[in-house]
């Protein structure tokens, strides 16, 4: 006899049987059991070999069982993007981990004044939290605040929650991004630290890192339209819809050729964000509108919610 492997169930084996032997009525009747098990068992299996399959039936439960009982997660970095009310003394929370990406979690009795996580769940902080479950919204098992620096004041506060909208509108779920969890932990420990000059170099790097992430930044070393390289001498402008172009008159901001190259290389695999941040210094005034058009026009809104708090306050 010679084993065959079943291509729905790759643990399990069966025999062969000799030439014109038919399966037994009742050993074809015990296999099909209920449920969708037995029918996945009724389409793979050769009724001839009951015995061998029904080990099979185990040794797969216990592999689902096992598969099940893996999805949890401990010690996982993460941030706290935002927070919404669940019942009087549970929260749901989207988070962004490190290898994950953003997710949905279920803080039970967190509202409570005798809980724990009531004073560790705050955004902008490092936490490693313990997670498990298989449904969209997940339990939170625990959160450990990691410390290193203080909550950020003032515009500083405000330009996380920046950060935190862009990831919250942008970011798909369970879609894992570790270099863009780096970044912004990196950005986020300026903003704690650092004065507003260096703050707008940092926030039009993450800007770039996000959406060269997701996929939603073009080349910045060829015109988008005809794939050509960029003159370093020619000035070029970035647009939502047509990507990378030439720069006409009426085009009030643009940057030379030259740059946009600096730009791509410091978004190579191989170089890292310091190196992005470098390349944003010289061109961060003109970065910064048509990054921000690019990413309303990916977010689908005239004005980030953030980005209009912080025009109402500096009009008061």
């Amino acid at each position: 006899m010679r084993a065959r492997s079943c291509l729905h169930a790759p643990h399990c084996v069966w025999s062969q049987p000799p030439e014109g032997a038919a399966a037994p009525a009742a050993r074809q009747s015990r296999f099909r059991g209920p449920g969708w098990f037995g029918d996945l068992l009724s389409v793979c299996a050769p009724s001839y070999s009951l015995s061998l399959w029904e080990r099979a039936g185990v040794r797969a439960r216990s592999c689902l069982t096992l598969t099940m009982a893996a999805k949890r997660y401990s010690d996982e970095p993460a941030y706290v993007l935002h927070r919404y009310d669940w019942s009087e003394s549970s929260l749901i929370l989207e988070v962004f981990t490190r290898s994950q990406g953003r997710i949905a979690l279920v803080a039970r009795g967190a509202k409570k004044p005798s809980s724990s996580f009531r004073p560790v769940l705050l955004p902008l902080q490092l936490l490693h939290v313990a997670f498990g479950g298989d449904a969209e919204i997940r339990n939170l098992k625990s959160a450990e605040w990691q410390g290193g620096h203080v909550m950020p004041t003032g515009d500083n506060l405000l330009s996380g929650y920046y950060l935190n909208e862009l990831l919250m509108r942008l970011l798909a779920r369970d879609d894992p991004h570790p270099a863009l969890f780096d970044a912004y932990g990196a950005t986020v420990q300026l903003l704690a630290s650092q004065g507003l000059d260096t703050l707008q170099v940092t926030l039009r790097a993450f800007e770039l890192r996000l959406l060269r992430d997701i996929g939603l930044l073009p080349l910045l070393n060829v015109q988008t339209a005809t794939l050509q390289p960029l003159d370093p001498a020619t000035p070029y402008v970035l647009l939502p819809e047509a990507g990378l172009r030439e720069a006409h008159d009426d085009d009030r901001c643009s940057l030379p050729g030259s740059q946009w190259q600096v730009l791509q290389w410091a978004l190579s695999d191989n170089a890292t964000f310091s190196d992005i941040v470098q390349a944003c210094v010289e061109p961060a005034s003109e970065l910064k509108p048509q990054l921000r058009a690019l990413l309303h026009y990916h977010c689908d809104v005239k004005m980030l919610k953030t980005r209009q708090l912080m025009v109402d306050l500096q009009a008061l």
